[in-house]
């Protein structure tokens, strides 16, 4: 299966590496888009299907969290896979993010790391997601 991919990050330069990493990491990728903040990702969402997010967790406008919170409770797409890529080291708030079913990979960040968080979450059960909000 092919998977369409969303990389949100309010650094252009970011968001432009995570992609490549994406496109180098041997995952079946049918296309990438970006997204400089969470707001912009909700309406990105909305409007296409997307299989998986890349997030980083400190951006303007709508963070990584606010983000994350809101798209969990969206009845049509609370499931969509999501792996934080971010430097943030609060380890509580790390917890609230995988608490709320995301990954995790800490920037700087190997293109196998981002790989391995993915495919963790491909194969984890779903059931998590009858316990969202």
């Amino acid at each position: 299966m092919a998977y369409n991919v969303l990389v949100v990050d309010d650094s252009r330069i970011m968001r432009d590496m995570v992609a490549k990493a994406v496109l180098m990491s041997g995952l079946d990728i049918a296309g990438i888009d970006t997204a400089g903040d969470g707001k912009q990702a909700l309406e990105k969402l909305r409007a296409t299907w997307f299989d998986l997010v890349l997030l980083d967790v400190n951006m303007p406008v709508m963070t990584g969290e606010q983000f994350l919170v809101a798209l969990r409770g969206d009845v049509v797409l609370r499931d969509t896979l999501v792996v934080v890529v971010s430097t943030e080291s609060s380890q509580p708030r790390i917890a609230r993010l995988r608490a709320l079913g995301a990954g995790f990979v800490h920037k700087p960040f190997k293109p196998e790391e981002l790989v391995a968080a993915v495919r963790l979450l491909l194969d984890a059960p779903r059931e998590m997601a009858e316990d969202l909000p």
